[in-house]
Parts: C-alpha cells; sequence; structure tokens
C-alpha cells in the first residue's frame, strides 16, 4: 500500500536523525466499567487540529447524554502541539492524564476522547487520574501502529515481461532495509515506487543492476516523512 506523506515541507527538519512520533492506523473504541461509572474511550487518527475537532464533536452529539466528554489531542508531524479538557471534572484530573497516555506512547495526529457516564459515586481526584488514564491506555492497547520515517521515493520502470520476477525481488528488498513499497503504475512499462531510507539508496541501485544484468537504473525523487504500517 502507498505510504501516505505528511504535507510539512522538510527544509525545516531534521530529516534522517529525527525520531518522528508514530500514530494510529484507525479509530478504536474502548469501554471500562470503574466504580459504577463508564468510561468509553474513543481514539482516532486525524490530520490536525480542526480534524480532531470534528472527531470530538462528533462523538459528542452521540454521547449527548454524558456527564463528560473530556478530551486530548496531539498534532503535528514532531507531535509539537497538544490540547486537552477537563470537560467539567475536576482540574487536571482528566484531559491532562490523557493527554500525557498519548505523549507516553510517543504519539502524534491522534485524538483521544473519554466519556463518562457518572455512576453515582465520586472517585475522587486520585481515582479520577487513574481512570482517564487507564481508559486510554488500554484503548492504544487495541490499536494499531503506523510508524512514521523520513524516506525518499524511489521509482523503477521495468519491461511488463519481467514485472512479476522484479515485484518479487522489490517486496522482499524492502523487508530487510526498512523501506516499504507504493502502488505499481502500469504503462508502457510497469513503473514500481519504493520509499527507502537515505543509506538504503546506494544498496538498491546495486541489488537491481545485479539481478537485471545493469538493465534496471532507479530515479531518485524527494525525500517526505511517510507513514509506515507496523508489521
Amino acid at each position: 500500500m502507498v505510504a501516505r506523506a505528511a504535507d510539512e515541507d522538510l527544509a525545516s527538519l531534521d530529516g534522517v536523525s529525527t525520531p518522528y512520533p508514530s500514530t494510529v492506523a484507525a479509530s478504536v473504541e474502548h469501554e471500562i466499567v470503574i466504580t459504577k461509572s463508564r468510561f468509553i474511550t474513543t481514539v482516532a487518527p486525524v490530520s490536525g487540529v480542526a480534524d480532531a475537532d470534528r472527531v470530538i464533536a462528533e462523538v459528542r452529539r452521540r454521547r449527548w447524554d454524558a456527564r463528560h466528554n473530556c478530551t486530548a489531542m496531539v498534532t503535528g508531524v514532531l507531535g509539537d502541539q497538544a490540547r486537552s479538557s477537563d470537560d467539567g471534572e475536576p482540574s487536571g484530573t482528566a484531559g491532562v492524564p490523557m493527554l500525557e497516555v498519548l505523549r507516553r506512547r510517543g504519539l502524534t495526529d491522534v485524538v483521544a476522547v473519554v466519556t463518562r457516564y457518572f455512576g453515582g459515586v465520586k472517585l475522587g481526584a486520585g481515582g479520577l487520574v487513574r481512570a482517564y488514564s487507564t481508559s486510554v491506555s488500554e484503548a492504544l492497547d487495541r490499536a494499531t501502529l503506523v510508524h512514521r520515517r523520513a524516506l525518499t521515493r524511489v521509482t523503477v520502470d521495468v519491461p511488463h515481461a519481467d514485472a512479476g520476477r522484479i515485484d518479487n525481488v522489490l517486496r522482499d528488498w524492502v523487508r530487510h532495509h526498512g523501506a516499504t513499497l507504493g502502488d505499481p503504475a502500469y504503462g508502457a512499462a510497469a513503473t514500481f515506487e519504493l520509499w527507502v531510507p537515505g543509506d538504503g539508496i546506494e544498496p538498491l541501485r546495486a541489488d537491481l543492476a545485479a539481478t537485471s544484468a545493469g538493465a534496471l537504473d532507479p530515479v531518485v525523487g524527494e525525500e517526505r516523512v511517510v507513514d509506515v504500517p507496523a508489521e
């Protein structure tokens, strides 16, 4: 599958050496019950603050009858933007603990909403912190992560007669070199797209030359921060 390229301009980023935060692949919902209160957590991947606000509004519409819909979000390719809300819970007992879980997991472009249906028993400040933290943590345990790396786009044009063999070679190659394959395109030739770490470009060039008797020469393109599904 094609890795989704982030929109940020890499000229301002530290390319290969930057440890980019991960995100989640898809929305996850998880519920726990603590002292009769129901805590329903929704965790979702987002493209930015506006998208996170959309997810929050959607949850609040669906769970309009809940006492609280507390939120936390981290956004930006480096995870440098963050917001949280206690939504009526005592200050610092919900949104901030939720946000700390997202931070500890090394995530970005993610929003968490914890809906609480009050069960009639007060939990106290410490109990609320534990409840909201646990809710988000357990939801994330059920999520599939997507890692992010600074990779370079490389394309290879292959005659149709050799496309099947080279496809197999490339699928094996990316598994051993921290790379990922994009979707192939078929025209006058089969064009394979790879996203490759900077130090993998020359090995790829050499391996393709060896497997094709020098007939295949990859074309190196731009570097982007891309999403790479965890294996």
